[in-house]
């Protein structure tokens, strides 16, 4: 059996709908930069989706090559993810997605070195005859957090975001955005097949503990 990052790693993939705290290590990402609105069709994001699915399906089914990743296990691609902040820091403000600067990404298994990572990005260059040059291997140790699951469409966001910050304050912590630490997301629903008021997705924001 294929080994499924959400099931073996429930604390991170599949939180309760009521906020908690978690502490995530460190992990490495196949990821792409960009900002602005994710909604524009055609846009920089939607582009970086191909992207990062390009590579992590190229390593997945590099077992039926002949390249051969030293510590290669069968794995389920891992859902998208994606890090939002706008300029300054602070709380996203969905009204204005033009805004957005997002660092879209999916987890990589833990075989997949720097090395396999670029075989990776030049086989699928050359077998999608595409230009891979925009993504990076991404390392991002996140730390302590609050999360919650937030089921319903993305604009309703912001309820369950202050339901995770009020649930951070009583527990003695405040968010800790911007610099290296952002807004995260990880997308459950593929929202092409799913009705909106029924897409599942992660919500973590980063914490510190408060300061008198």
């Amino acid at each position: 059996m294929a080994f499924d990052y959400k099931r073996e790693y429930k604390e991170f993939y599949l939180p309760k709908n009521k906020p908690g705290l978690v502490t995530v290590p460190p992990m490495n990402f196949v990821a792409v930069r960009g900002e602005g609105n994710p909604n524009e069709e055609g846009g920089a994001y939607k582009q970086s989706i191909g992207l990062l699915y390009g590579i992590a399906f190229t390593v997945k089914m590099s077992k039926l090559g002949d390249h051969r990743m030293e510590g290669y296990f069968d794995y389920v691609v891992p859902p998208l993810e994606g890090l939002w902040w706008q300029e300054g820091g602070g709380p996203i403000d969905y009204a204005h997605k033009e805004g957005f600067r997002w660092i879209s990404m999916i987890r990589l298994p833990e075989f997949v070195t720097k090395e396999e990572f670029d075989w990776a990005v030049k086989e699928a260059a050359a077998k999608k005859r595409a230009d891979f040059s925009k993504v990076e291997f991404f390392s991002y140790e996140e730390g302590l957090c609050a999360q919650c699951m937030h089921i319903g469409p993305y604009d309703d966001e912001p309820e369950t975001i202050k339901a995770l910050d009020a649930f951070s304050e009583e527990q003695g912590f405040v968010p800790d955005l911007g610099g290296p630490r952002y807004h995260h997301e990880i997308y459950l629903s593929d929202v092409r097949k799913c009705k909106p008021q029924n897409l599942k997705t992660v919500l973590r924001h980063p914490v510190k503990a408060f300061e008198f």
